[in-house]
């Protein structure tokens, strides 16, 4: 393999704690768990709620990986925000009784820092890395010869002074997770062995998933106010516990109580613009952008329009408004469905 120019001298290689995050995956006691929201994440494929087709597969290349006592292969994840990628990484490392380091790729600006990752590993530990289809040409390259071969091709110093090193490293499995899967070089992404796509949630999973965390935050849901938020929820569980939160806060303030009715979800809601769709004040204002127009309408035009990000309305506005048959995207543009602009004329005076 060729070797990789990366100018990188001798001290950058003397690691620096505090860049690093570890993590061990190890079971977390459940008083702890109960103390803390933040770690109501599942420690187990048992407690994972969902993709059950995905957690097969994993399963058995976990399993295998065991048998042959070897780390499991480069796995990429892929799926909309806030579906579990972070969660499963955690989960692949502690079925293969592992640590997981953690790092988003917009955080290693540098080709020292993804090698001052790729020299702390130890053997059979798992590198996560978020966000990866934000990874620098330079440092992608590094990790070519990392990922196939689990060595670093670099070149130290330079001018005359400039000198090639080879570096053996620990066999690890690397985790990467994306929002944007064409993004990813295809160099890169045949690197990876099992490349699993994480799908929406099921309304019953969703609903799951909210109890669940509704006696972790000891609150008492009625069935159909559970019921009710899984199916505004975007088939997104960030989203379910976020809207939950946003519920419980209304019925601690106003309300003054734990219990969870159906009315209360409706009123919590309304108070912050959430319709009976799910839809929030972003999303009615883009439908009504498209409501003026009977001709498609181009992502940046919207994007200036409504003074927003573009990529921020394709990857998190956009999906959910096409999953409900809201809007299509043609090659001339987005536009609005029939259904749309019913749902539009009709909402628009509620709020």
């Amino acid at each position: 393999m060729a070797i990789i120019s990366s100018n990188i001298g001798d001290n950058d290689f003397s690691l620096r704690k505090k860049e690093l995050r570890l993590v061990d995956s190890k079971i977390i006691p459940e008083e702890k768990r109960n103390n803390n929201m933040n770690l109501a994440r599942p420690v187990t494929f048992q407690e994972f709620i969902g993709q059950e087709k995905l957690k097969s597969s994993l399963r058995i290349a976990i399993d295998a990986s065991i048998y042959r006592k070897e780390p499991l292969e480069h796995t990429l994840l892929y799926g909309q925000p806030g579906l579990g990628k972070t969660t499963l990484a955690f989960l692949i490392a502690n079925e293969m009784k592992t640590k997981c380091r953690i790092a988003t790729a917009p955080a290693i600006e540098r080709p020292r820092d993804i090698v001052g990752l790729l020299l702390g590993l130890k053997e059979g530990e798992v590198l996560f890395i978020d966000e990866i289809h934000r990874l620098n040409s330079l440092t992608e390259e590094l990790l070519y010869s990392a990922m196939e071969d689990f060595r670093l091709d670099l070149t130290m110093g330079a001018n005359r002074g400039a000198r090639c090193r080879t570096i053996n490293l620990p066999r690890f499995t690397l985790i990467g997770a994306t929002t944007k899967l064409a993004s990813i070089s295809a160099p890169l992404r045949d690197r990876f062995g099992l490349s699993q796509k994480i799908e929406f949630y099921t309304y019953d999973e969703l609903k799951q998933i909210i109890v669940n965390f509704s006696q972790l935050i000891n609150l008492n849901l009625e069935d159909e106010a559970s019921y009710y938020l899984a199916k505004i929820s975007r088939g997104t569980p960030r989203i379910a516990l976020r809207l939950l939160r946003r519920v419980r806060d209304y019925a601690q303030v106003v309300k003054k109580t734990n219990l969870i009715s159906l009315n209360s979800i409706k009123k919590a809601l309304k108070s912050y613009q959430i319709d009976e769709k799910g839809l929030d004040s972003l999303d009615r204002q883009y439908l009504s952008f498209l409501n003026q127009y009977n001709n498609p309408t181009g992502l940046d035009a919207i994007a200036a329009g409504l003074g927003d990000d573009s990529s921020m309305l394709e990857f998190v506005v956009e999906p959910y408004l096409i999953q409900i048959g809201f809007i299509v995207r043609t090659p001339r543009g987005r536009l609005l469905t029939g259904l749309g602009r019913k749902y539009i004329d009709s909402e628009n005076d509620n709020f």
